[in-house]
Formats: structure tokens, sequence, C-alpha cells
């Protein structure tokens, strides 16, 4: 199943359509990006970018900052469903 990653349009208006744009073109990324009008953080949607990943809310102070730490979220969840364990 693909990594979801969340976004508010009135966020996306605000901080994050580079995100969103970014993660819809990365060809090193198999992700579902999702655009809904209200996710209900209406507190983080003014202040700041924000997204949720897999559930997971993810905020930063800047976009740049927010896609850097979308990624790195990614590859640590990539990175646990890869792990070894043992039965």
């Amino acid at each position: 199943m693909k990594p979801l990653v969340e976004f508010c349009a009135s966020n996306v208006a605000s901080y994050t359509q580079p995100v969103v744009d970014a993660l819809e073109n990365d060809p090193e990324l198999d992700v579902d990006v999702l655009e809904y009008g209200c996710l209900g953080y209406c507190g983080e949607c003014y202040m700041e970018p924000f997204a949720l990943v897999n559930g997971t809310l993810l905020q930063a102070p800047s976009a740049d900052e927010l896609l850097v730490k979308i990624k790195n979220y990614l590859r640590e969840e990539e990175a646990l469903l890869n792990a070894d364990f043992p039965l």
C-alpha cells in the first residue's frame, strides 16, 4: 500500500502548494497525495505548513522544512517495514 500524504486546501493555498507539487513530481517517491477542504486542524492550518502522513501530523516552520520532514518520515516508515523481525 502506498503512503498517504493529506493536505488541507486552506493550508495548500497559504503554505504548502510547493510541497504538494514536489511530492507529486518526485520520480523517487510513490505516494498518494490528497487535498481535502478541511482536515480538522484549524489552529495548525492557520499557523504553519502541515500535512498528515499516514495519519501522523507533521508540521514545520516552512514549506521546504515540511518537505524534508515528510521525506524523512517516509524513509523511516519504509525502513521499519523492511526490517527483519524475529518470529
